[in-house]
């Protein structure tokens, strides 16, 4: 898309709402210039330790910042953000959010003071059709971006985004409205899923939560993912609840398997999928990570 053919589109366009000035539009327009094309990622978050802990998990996510071209700004679907309708964070200084409990004092004192983009903000609400994405001023960045996004740019100085997880929706729906975000990519703007493929925390063997170890539905679901994803079936991982009792097992909830869904959603032809962090902890999570592009 031109300059011209966007700006026409804007004025087509009522969801921007009449409060924006041409200034803004400007600034919308000048990030339409295309660069090299970004991978999406689906990222296995696992517990909030990880924001912390040295691991292999975390080691692998510092390996990939460092080879991934630089963005311009990035776009995380978490796990953690659920709402009833689309929303975006639009503020310029997104806080910190410690949206968990019972963990050490030295978590709470993290801090991922990452710049927000009211601009990129207003630039995903106006590219979806699909639904009227909301401009949200008060949430900020969860655990499930934050504590993977901090290893891949320590620094907190690229822009971050979030985008929330509509739950009334199924996942074909969110799927389709994930398509809609791929112009960004040539944008540089890296867009990223934070959940975990197999989570079950009600079955989680805590003792072992540090632990490659699974159970065996675990390892069942994970492979028949794994499967579907590298043979690039998303009908049979958007229609998840029609695969069997590992299923069942694996996705008690959607909301940290729905990220994965966006993720491949923006997958384009004859690119490639690269699977990494491949191991589960605690029997009923997998750090399971995915890379396309």
């Amino acid at each position: 898309m031109n300059r011209k053919q966007f700006l026409k589109s804007m004025a087509l366009l009522p969801l921007i709402g009449s409060s924006m000035n041409l200034k803004d539009l400007n600034k919308m327009t000048a990030t339409m210039s295309n660069t090299e094309k970004m991978p999406v990622l689906f990222l296995g978050h696992g517990s909030p330790m990880n924001a912390i802990d040295e691991n292999e998990f975390v080691a692998s996510f510092r390996r990939l910042g460092n080879e991934l071209v630089r963005p311009n700004a990035i776009l995380c679907i978490s796990a953690h953000w659920e709402t009833n309708g689309t929303y975006v964070t639009a503020m310029q200084n997104p806080p910190t959010i410690h949206d968990f409990g019972g963990f050490p004092q030295e978590l709470f004192e993290v801090q991922y003071p990452a710049p927000g983009s009211p601009q990129l903000a207003k630039q995903t609400k106006a590219i979806i059709t699909k639904t009227n994405v909301g401009l949200d001023d008060k949430w900020g960045l969860d655990h499930g971006a934050w504590s993977v996004i901090k290893h891949l740019y320590p620094n907190a100085d690229i822009p971050v985004i979030q985008m929330s997880i509509d739950y009334t929706q199924p996942a074909k729906y969110h799927y389709e409205l994930a398509k809609e975000l791929n112009s960004l990519r040539t944008q540089g703007v890296l867009i990223v899923g934070s959940g975990n493929m197999v989570h079950n925390l009600r079955m989680v063997s805590w003792k072992r939560l540090n632990e490659v170890y699974a159970y065996d539905w675990t390892i069942e679901a994970n492979e028949k993912m794994k499967n579907f994803i590298v043979n690039e079936d998303h009908k049979s991982l958007i229609d998840f609840k029609s695969q069997g009792k590992a299923f069942e097992l694996a996705i008690p909830t959607p909301e940290h398997y729905m990220p994965l869904i966006y993720t491949l959603a923006l997958k384009t032809k004859n690119e490639e999928i690269t699977i990494f962090n491949d191991k589960p902890v605690g029997g009923s999570l997998t750090m399971t990570s995915v890379k396309i592009g």
